[in-house]
């Protein structure tokens, strides 16, 4: 079976983020870290196929990606799209908030990402019959 997560190939790359974070990523890492939301661990700057996400819970199969000025223009949406495809096809749920969103709403922030955990978790213990 091919190993699609935190691939050794990678590592380098996943290590020079996680020393080079944005001021949002460090900020919502201060909130994640350490199971302070809802008891839930994540991880940062986890490697997925051949993609990096910013956030990851294994336990719920959710990302979570922080966007910067470096997510806009065309070619740049259009990766985007195809990388959260990628990744969603691999049952991974996905949520995005922007650099001012954590920087300036971090309450809010924490609230949509509360209230997708608890979904999440629901629904992974009680599977539809």
């Amino acid at each position: 079976m091919t190993r699609i997560y935190n691939k050794a190939e990678v590592k380098i790359r996943r290590q020079n983020l996680r020393n080079d974070m944005s001021g949002a990523e460090i900020l919502m890492w201060a909130r994640l870290s350490r199971k302070q939301v809802l008891n839930v661990r994540f991880r940062r700057q986890y490697s997925v196929g051949h993609y990096i996400v910013d956030f990851y819970c294994p336990e719920l199969k959710l990302a979570i990606e922080i966007d910067g000025d470096t997510h806009l223009g065309h070619e740049v949406e259009i990766y985007d799209a195809q990388r959260q495809s990628y990744i969603e096809a691999l049952g991974i749920h996905f949520l995005r908030f922007t650099n001012d969103e954590v920087i300036g709403k971090m309450e809010e922030v924490i609230k949509t990402l509360s209230k997708r955990i608890t979904e999440l978790k629901i629904t992974s213990c009680c599977p539809p019959c």
